[in-house]
């Protein structure tokens, strides 16, 4: 198989020949800490970035939350520490990230591998040319590679809003298997951030659980925010006229495709929103009224979402908005959660489409591009 295609990395190799299982049962006596449950007499020990990683070593996984919540910050730490402590084999899992991912630069083979469930365009080249796999998976099924302990994190990277006067954080805009991987992990590093907004649903942590505390006071990445082309907007309007209808429960994928359909469906009425992600044309379709999720069958007046990536506007809309919730991954994209939503349609993007009508969305000939995504 060419290095573009490679679908695992050296050191989860064995382990990831066990994905055929993830469709069993979790057992109830799969141990996991609960996020949410306070440790008594604990709390973090705050300090700097790259203090926080005094005691990573060679050979450790080092799983990083992403979309806008990635810690960039702390990866950028995490990195530098690498390189001065001359680390071996220290694998990095993660879904998309966002920001410069220095841990996949030529200059860090051998020190970092980068293993993705879910490819961003900051890791696609180290994939292409062999110095960083993707993990050929669903959505839904990653948390299970932390439940069934086939991938054991020595580290959790992640980023929270600063506690509330309970000491809860949030994981803000980046639910997915955030906590699934966090609480499977040894260590818990955080940067804490005001400007990550907090969300309704699963992803609270109390401070408690955090090992290591890192203030930062930096923006969040944003996509998006630009108007259609002509022949963008006029595919999403042939869309929305066509394909959307009234009450429809929607799930929509990440693209200008997407986008263009959302705003070409502002004359509906009472549509849902119950999607693994969600971007800015939401929240035009809220104000107007158009999304009211009150024909939902579960969830009912309330936007489901996991993960997050978008403009300011997007973070400020669901900053404390109970509107919103965002929950974990494989409940949001479980098959059997979605089959209960009425008149649920998918609007996604697909890069390649050969003459019988069958469609790829994850890879350009044997280049590795996103990922499965999806269920």
């Amino acid at each position: 198989m060419a290095a573009s295609v490679r679908s695992v990395s050296h050191k989860f190799g064995g382990a990831l020949s066990s994905l055929k299982t993830l469709s069993t049962p979790r057992s109830y006596f799969t141990y996991t800490n609960e996020p949410a449950q306070p440790i008594k007499g604990k709390e973090p020990i705050w300090t700097t970035a790259e203090e926080a990683f005094r005691d990573l070593k060679s050979g450790d996984t080092v799983f990083a939350q992403g979309a806008a919540a990635t810690p960039i910050d702390l990866l950028k730490a995490m990195t530098e520490v690498g390189k001065k402590k001359n680390l071996k084999d220290v694998n990095v899992c993660h879904m998309h990230t966002e920001g410069p991912a220095a841990y996949t630069d030529p200059s860090c083979e051998g020190i970092f591998r980068s293993n993705s469930f879910f490819m961003g365009a900051n890791v696609r080249k180290a994939v292409a040319e062999g110095r960083g796999d993707a993990i050929p998976i669903f959505l839904s099924e990653i948390p299970l590679l932390f439940y069934k302990k086939i991938i054991q994190p020595d580290f959790a990277v992640i980023q929270v809003s600063p506690p509330d006067n309970h000491g809860y954080c949030s994981l803000g805009t980046s639910v997915d298997c955030v906590r699934a991987g966090m609480s499977h992990s040894k260590i818990i590093i955080a940067q804490v951030n005001p400007r990550l907004p907090r969300t309704f649903g699963d992803g609270i942590i109390h401070i408690s659980h955090i090992d290591y505390a890192v203030k930062v006071d930096t923006p969040l990445p944003v996509h998006g925010g630009k108007p259609p082309t002509e022949i963008e907007a006029k595919i999403g309007k042939n869309i929305a006229e066509n394909l959307v209808d009234d009450g429809a429960t929607l799930q929509m994928g990440i693209g200008s495709i997407p986008d263009a359909v959302l705003a070409g469906l502002t004359n509906h009425k009472d549509l849902g929103i119950h999607s693994e992600m969600f971007a800015g044309g939401v929240i035009d379709l809220v104000n107007r009224g158009c999304v009211t999720n009150s024909r939902k069958s579960i969830h009912r007046g309330r936007i489901v979402g996991s993960f997050l990536i978008g403009t300011q506007d997007l973070y400020d809309f669901v900053d404390n908005n109970p509107f919103i919730e965002m929950l974990v991954v494989d409940y949001v994209n479980s098959t059997s959660i979605i089959a209960k939503q009425p008149r649920m349609t998918a609007i996604n993007s697909c890069i390649e489409v050969d003459l019988t009508g069958q469609i790829s969305s994850d890879s350009i000939g044997t280049r590795m591009y996103s990922g499965f995504g999806a269920k």
